[in-house]
């Protein structure tokens, strides 16, 4: 049994591979629906779940075939077979085509039916036959595009059209950084390899869809490294986002230990990441309790970095309306409100999603693939808001960490730290603390009468 989205003028073909000549008899049944969920195919049977919204169905009646390396079905004949009806079916006479080679060309043009129309359709297959010798059945499901179902089409072009996205991204933000590279702040570097990697998943994802619209058959090996690529970008795209909301190179020279949780935390949803993709890849549709068992954790700790970086960006917007820097908290407001924006957005969609998916019959497959492109569109938005607010510039300094160099005490407190660290007592401190304090800054006139005694009246004439 075989089941597909299939659009209008698709062609379904069937042909049979014997291993020695002999007879066989085959009848086929094809059913339509409305609606997606009607037909689930299941490991312990092969028949299709329980349908609420049949609209119609065709079956062909048992028929004896002499199979001879291999066989190829005749064409539907509405005229001969009685049993049911899908309307717009073509009834031309049928005919029988036996083939000593697979001969791809001659395969195509002898369909068993052609849809009139977009629909899910379901393709029931038995051969029986009186030897014990080994059958294999082909099934083909093509339409004008390719082997890709209605459902995943849409993504084919979808795919191409981000990869010339990250490629135009790619080469805006490496013109702008050569034209800058001397004032180059470090989470410029970061913000380029989230563009590197993303452009290298679009063209992953692009060339597996293209794959499987050539040839009809997914390689496994394939779709892993693709959805292996992606979760890698998203993680760094996660510890990217992190590490500016802790305001690193901003209001912090470096992250310190805090650096740690940042790589574990990427660590970690990498892992669960990479888990929960297995698992969607390998296991079966219909069987899904794994894969819940490995979205939850995923969305649990997403949520916690989400909580993690609203809370940093709190403290970091408070250190700068502290110290009065006007164009950094600037910045960081309207990083905060793109934050804030893709929060509202996600969740909006997320229950826009779970209420289309509840219902008991599902019309509108045809915009399934929205439910992936969105999130794809969604990352791909927020990275050039990144983009635009830390592109490099002439005056790129101006966000880059400065220390406050009027304050002597800071220098002391990082002092002490430093000595605490590394176990050294604190001898040389209190030296300093027991030493004369300096002179006090001279007044004017002091000033004045120094530039008397050492600078001749001559030179100070001219």
């Amino acid at each position: 049994m075989a089941s597909k989205s299939l659009v209008n003028g698709s062609q379904i073909f069937i042909r049979l591979t014997c291993e020695v000549q002999l007879k066989v008899n085959v009848t086929w049944t094809l059913l339509e629906t409305a609606c997606l969920h009607d037909f689930q195919t299941s490991d312990s049977s092969n028949s299709p779940s329980s349908g609420r919204s049949h609209t119609s169905g065709i079956t062909e009646k048992w028929k004896e075939y002499d199979c001879n390396g291999l066989l190829i079905l005749d064409e539907y004949n509405h005229k001969q077979n009685a049993s049911g009806s899908i309307p717009g079916l073509s009834k031309n006479d049928p005919s029988v085509k036996h083939l000593d080679k697979l001969d791809n060309s001659k395969v195509k043009d002898n369909p068993i039916v052609t849809m009139p129309r977009d629909g899910i359709y379901v393709l029931i297959v038995s051969v029986q036959s009186n030897d014990n010798s080994k059958i294999i059945v082909h099934i083909d499901m093509q339409s004008k595009h390719g082997y890709l179902s209605a459902v995943d089409w849409p993504l084919l072009p979808f795919y191409g059209a981000m990869c010339l996205v990250y490629v135009v991204y790619g080469i805006a933000w490496l013109v702008v950084s050569f034209c800058q590279w001397r004032d180059l702040l470090r989470i410029q570097f970061w913000i380029g390899g989230v563009i590197l990697l993303g452009m290298l998943e679009k063209a992953v994802f692009y060339a597996e869809y293209q794959s499987i619209n050539s040839s009809g058959t997914p390689v496994q090996g394939a779709v892993l490294m693709a959805e292996l690529v992606s979760c890698a970008k998203r993680t760094l795209a996660r510890m990217l986002v992190i590490i500016v909301s802790l305001g690193f190179g901003i209001v912090k020279p470096r992250l310190g230990p805090m650096l740690h949780r940042v790589v574990g935390v990427g660590l970690l949803y990498f892992g669960l990441a990479a888990v929960e993709c297995y698992l969607r890849i390998t296991n079966h549709k219909s069987q899904n309790n794994q894969i819940l068992v490995a979205s939850v954790p995923l969305a649990v700790l997403d949520s916690a970095i989400c909580w993690w970086i609203f809370t940093s960006l709190v403290q970091t917007t408070r250190t700068l309306r502290l110290r009065r820097n006007v164009v950094k908290l600037t910045l960081y407001r309207h990083f905060t409100n793109t934050l804030i924006f893709a929060v509202i957005a996600s969740a909006i969609f997320m229950l826009y999603s779970i209420k289309s998916r509840l219902v008991l019959c599902q019309y509108n497959w045809k915009n399934l693939w929205i439910d992936e492109a969105y999130w794809h569109l969604l990352f791909s938005t927020l990275l050039l808001v990144i983009m635009v607010l830390w592109r490099p510039t002439n005056n790129n300094q101006r966000y880059a960490f400065t220390p406050l160099l009027d304050n002597p005490e800071d220098d002391e407190e990082d002092e002490q730290v430093v000595h605490d660290a590394y176990g050294v007592k604190m001898r040389a401190y209190k030296d300093r603390a027991n030493s004369p304090k300096p002179r006090p800054s001279t007044s004017v006139e002091d000033d004045l009468k120094w530039v008397e005694e050492n600078i001749p009246s001559s030179i100070a004439d001219s």
